[in-house]
């Protein structure tokens, strides 16, 4: 029984365990660029901005759907406190701006 348990642990663990050519392009070998979540983030949403489906495609799959969100929404937080201390305006005043809707 102990063995079984031993090796379901062993594959468990060896699916974690990076693979000798991960992180490398298969034709040529070298090594890929890693992309962060802010990074993947900036592209997805200037991509978005230029109707580029190929590029929000290609930025979609740096990093896990997740990640993609959680980056989205920090740049969309950065983007509305930076405008609105542009425009001396509440963050609140200038979301509801951006998005078309009235003045609460």
């Amino acid at each position: 029984m102990w063995g079984r348990v031993r090796k379901s642990c062993a594959r468990f663990l060896q699916a974690f365990r990076a693979r000798p050519d991960a992180g490398r392009e298969p034709d040529t070998g070298r090594k890929r660029r890693t992309h962060n979540l802010f990074e993947a983030a900036a592209v997805y949403v200037s991509a978005c901005a230029e109707d580029d489906q190929e590029q929000i495609d290609e930025a979609a799959g740096w990093v896990s759907p997740e990640a993609l969100s959680f980056g989205v929404n920090e740049l969309a937080c950065r983007a509305v406190i930076a405008l609105a201390r542009e425009r001396d305006e509440s963050p609140q005043t200038v979301a509801r701006s951006l998005l078309g809707l009235p003045a609460s």
